[in-house]
């Protein structure tokens, strides 16, 4: 289960060091192998291949003349990259996918139970204002939903 959030720096060639305590479980499910693809919302996701596959097999069933499908396959799979984390435990984030979410020094590395999302600081700042502020709401059945 990966979750928490920590605030990280890319060094100067795109390389995100992975917290050490998410390192192994991140690695561990897929021999080390990570996916890293784009997000519709304007952020990363960083899976482990096990977590990464099923979701790819299903994106791949989607209706190739529907131009909605088409548009998040094209995103999903489209940027999708396998990886591994190196020596150090950081990855890569290619410059597409730097650009593509408006990443450049700063992300915030968020736990999604089965992966992880990259986010560009000011545009988790925004995400978080939006659910603080209310105008977010709740999602549809957690309306009785208590903490």
């Amino acid at each position: 289960m990966f979750q928490g959030a920590s605030e990280l720096n890319l060094d100067v060639k795109g390389r995100m060091a992975v917290p050490v305590k998410h390192r192994e479980p991140l690695s561990e499910p897929s021999a080390g192998k990570l996916v890293l693809t784009a997000h519709p919302e304007g952020c990363l996701l960083i899976y482990p291949l096990k977590h990464w596959e099923p979701i790819r097999d299903r994106v791949m069933t989607f209706p190739s003349l529907d131009r909605t499908a088409s548009l998040y396959k094209r995103l999903l799979i489209g940027f999708a990259e396998e990886h591994v984390l190196d020596g150090n435990g950081r990855v890569l984030i290619s410059p597409e996918l730097r650009k593509y979410a408006g990443i450049e020094k700063l992300v915030m590395f968020v736990g999604q139970g089965t992966h992880f999302e990259i986010w560009n600081v000011s545009a988790w700042e925004t995400q978080l204002k939006s659910l603080t502020s209310g105008t977010a709401g709740l999602p549809p059945g957690t309306e009785n939903f208590s903490l």
